[in-house]
């Protein structure tokens, strides 16, 4: 099991000692985008050409390419013994026994103490699902859906009603939304094929969309939160600056696309009225074209048959286009707002390779727990427990959130609940401080 018996894209043999013993310095040489390497439990692979099958996308692996990916392994992977069979082939040694079992960065006792907590909680059997949670929340999805459509059928289509049936039409949208993403991180079903199936259906038929395209978009997000470059959710595309560090580099370099110290009063017109609607519609289906997702394809198709095979005979083409659009208007405000009060106010910089708990804890925080509050947000008001253990099916957050404290408290890790409204302005708030950030540093340096 020598380091040549894997090849790089090149054709080269890779480097490293003949017994493939190695050292986190030879590891971290390895992070080119066509020489990748990580380490998983101390043992060493090249992931250069599986990175290009990896089901959850090729970024998403590639992120810890010249790191030790053990707590990102095991936290997106709920069947760890079925994975093991795609990492046999890739394993080219392990790391010296003088080497540390996590890189120099992390903490270990951190790591050490998050992993207890893990086996701890595993053992709680808070990894199990109670289906009736996630049949009943799909059950009110279907009701408000046919419901809306039998409302304008049977007593008309005046505006009170297709107001009405517009608000319902987006209620069911967005918690189809939030279930979406309980199968997307495989935390219902024990079978990842029943997790990947229903997703499919949830997030093509019920809503139009691709899953495809979120698993790759998705994961990236949880493997890197906050972290330019790694993380989707905070390349803004120049329209705004975020953060503390991103506003005074484009001050500094005098980048100036938008005028940033306004950009939280532009928010709200380019913000959570257009994401959904204009940005990713385009996203979407460039994703299931670029990569010829025909899967995707179909099941997104069939949300469209149906909805307009319903309502183009009560509003006509063009009513119907823009029935579909307006609760596409109202869903996106819903989403924007939920996803973005626990991470954009939080730490957003460059990658720090910190240990699993320290990174996800600076990119999130908590919204106080309620009914209304768990139901308006997916339970995403847990977004720290989600974070830390994507796979736990939400029913169980508010159950391990207790743990997760004391362990924060125990290393002097900050803990953030917020209310719901103080979430809210927070957003805002966040986005006029990065832009006084900006304009200070375009002015001054």
């Amino acid at each position: 099991m020598g380091g040549g018996s894997q090849q790089t894209e090149t054709g080269e043999p890779c480097s490293g000692r003949a017994e493939g013993v190695y050292t986190w310095e030879e590891v971290k040489s390895h992070c080119s985008r066509n020489d990748q390497w990580l380490v998983i439990n101390r043992k060493v692979y090249n992931i250069t050409q599986w990175a290009k099958r990896h089901p959850g996308g090729s970024r998403v692996i590639s992120h810890y390419a010249g790191e030790d990916a053990t707590e990102a392994f095991i936290a997106f992977h709920p069947d760890l013994k079925f994975v093991q069979k795609f990492l046999k082939p890739l394993l080219i040694g392990e790391l010296a026994a003088t080497e540390p079992n996590q890189d120099p960065n992390k903490n270990a006792a951190i790591i050490r103490d998050f992993s207890n907590l893990r086996e701890q909680v595993e053992k709680d059997g808070l990894f199990r699902t109670q289906p009736l949670f996630f049949c009943l929340h799909l059950g009110h999805i279907v009701l408000l859906d046919a419901l809306a459509w039998l409302m304008v059928w049977f007593y008309g289509t005046s505006w009170t009603l297709t107001l009405l049936c517009a608000t319902m039409l987006a209620i069911a949208q967005s918690q189809a939304g939030w279930l979406q993403h309980d199968f997307g991180h495989l935390s219902v079903f024990r079978n990842s094929r029943w997790n990947h199936l229903a997703h499919k259906f949830i997030i093509g038929h019920l809503k139009g969309a691709s899953a495809c395209w979120w698993n790759h978009r998705h994961f990236q997000h949880h493997a890197k939160p906050n972290i330019f470059r790694k993380d989707p959710d905070v390349n803004m595309l120049n329209v705004f600056v975020v953060g503390a560090v991103q506003p005074v580099e484009y001050g500094i370099k005098k980048i100036k696309h938008m005028p940033y110290n306004r950009q939280h009063q532009y928010f709200y017109l380019l913000g959570p009225p257009l994401l959904i609607p204009v940005y990713f519609l385009y996203q979407i289906m460039q994703t299931m074209f670029s990569r010829r997702e025909w899967g995707d394809l179909a099941w997104s198709m069939s949300y469209y048959l149906r909805y307009f095979f319903c309502y183009i005979p009560l509003y006509g083409p063009l009513g119907a286009f823009a029935l579909i659009t307006f609760v596409r208007f109202l869903e996106s405000h819903w989403f924007v707002w939920v996803t973005q009060m626990s991470h954009l106010p939080m730490d957003i910089d460059y990658e720090k390779h910190q240990d699993w708990l320290s990174m996800q804890l600076q990119a999130t925080c908590n919204i106080e727990q309620s009914f209304f509050n768990d139901w308006f947000s997916g339970h995403l008001n847990f977004q720290i427990e989600h974070h830390l253990f994507p796979t736990m099916p939400r029913h169980n957050y508010h159950r391990v959130a207790p743990q997760v404290h004391e362990l924060c408290k125990k290393h002097g890790i900050p803990y953030e609940v917020k209310t719901l409204w103080r979430g809210l302005t927070d957003v805002v708030s966040s986005l006029r401080t990065s832009g006084e950030l900006w304009l200070d540093a375009y002015l001054h340096k």
